[in-house]
């Protein structure tokens, strides 16, 4: 390299220097191979959290077993009249308390009145199902509204929302739901499933409003504010789609704990009225028959086998989408 010039005299550059500049004018090793690899027909792609979070789940045995289960039970739910060998109100007087057998297509057995059991058990999970998914559903809009105005606004905002909340998870939730099932009307599922919403979204608003209270502070929602972004816009654009996680994983067990409470209810003759089937009356109307083991045991193992599945895509569902989590438990 010559010696250093006065500011108006050029640069001149020799030897290795020269052989530097030309090195960075040429392509990188690293661009080479990646220009190498889309010449061969192999595309690079960045994986999203999403993505990885799906095969962590697929990953999961027990979850995707639960999943199977439920999609089959839940599947002959929905397509009851087309799959049910009877209708659930098809009355029989010659195969009255007959016991489970393949000779009379009577499988289950049948009732007091000789309805197939099969038909009401199949009949009964369509309207579990119904009632889990209409409360895991509305009571976690709720959940998530409440939670999501408590924990982003904070101050006395924050103070009366969590207040009412904690008044809520304070009464005695069977207590309050059989006076409200006296009161408001009993034998409509519709009707037990709104008493039922109402009771469920406490959880879930406390969970919610703890997230955004951490993730409010962020940058990203600092620079979503800097941009003129409104409080609904950064509440559901920017902070909730991060606190998807622990929403989903709510959700899903909030079916199978909708499922067991409407079916301790029915139980108790404060639910679904018959003659509309559902798991918990099923297994109420075996106390009259004691002696007659199919009227409890077949809706019972439905309604546990169920309750197990969900909690199992619940377990995968909560190891999936943890950020934290490296390994899957099987």
């Amino acid at each position: 390299m010559t010696e250093p010039t006065t500011d108006n005299a050029p640069v001149n550059f020799e030897g290795p220097v020269v052989d530097q500049v030309s090195d960075l004018a040429r392509p990188s090793t690293t661009s080479g191979m990646v220009d190498a690899t889309v010449e061969a027909g192999l595309e690079l792609k960045a994986r999203s959290q999403w993505s990885y979070a799906r095969s962590r789940f697929l990953r999961h045995r027990l979850a995707m077993t639960g999943l199977v289960v439920l999609i089959i039970i839940f599947g002959a739910g929905i397509l009851a009249n087309f799959i049910a060998p009877y209708s659930y109100e098809e009355i029989d007087l010659l195969n009255v308390l007959q016991a489970p057998t393949t000779a009379g297509h009577h499988f289950f057995g049948t009732d007091e009145i000789g309805r197939d059991y099969l038909s009401r058990v199949i009949y009964g999970v369509r309207t579990s199902m119904e009632v889990g998914i209409f409360v895991a559903f509305t009571s976690t809009i709720i959940g998530v509204i409440i939670g999501a105005i408590s924990g982003y606004y904070g101050g006395w905002v924050d103070n009366t929302l969590m207040r009412f909340t904690d008044l809520v998870l304070t009464l005695p939730a069977l207590a309050i739901l059989l006076t409200a099932a006296a009161l408001l009307g009993q034998g409509s599922q519709w009707r037990v499933s709104f008493i039922l919403a109402l009771f469920f979204w406490t959880t879930l608003a406390r969970v919610v409003r703890g997230v955004f209270l951490s993730l409010r502070e962020k940058e990203y929602v600092e620079a979503a504010k800097a941009a003129g972004s409104g409080d609904l816009r950064i509440m559901f654009r920017h902070i909730l789609p991060n606190t998807l996680g622990p929403i989903v994983v709510a959700g899903t067990i909030a079916v199978g704990l909708a499922i067991i409470v409407e079916a301790a209810l029915s139980f108790l003759g404060f639910g679904i009225k018959p003659p509309t089937p559902s798991l918990g009356s099923l297994i109420a109307s075996g106390q009259q028959f004691p002696q007659k083991w199919w009227i409890t045991v077949f809706p019972g193992l439905v309604l546990l086998t169920i309750v197990m599945s969900i909690n199992f895509v619940g377990d995968g569902l909560r190891d999936a989408l943890d950020p934290q989590q490296r390994r899957v438990r099987a």
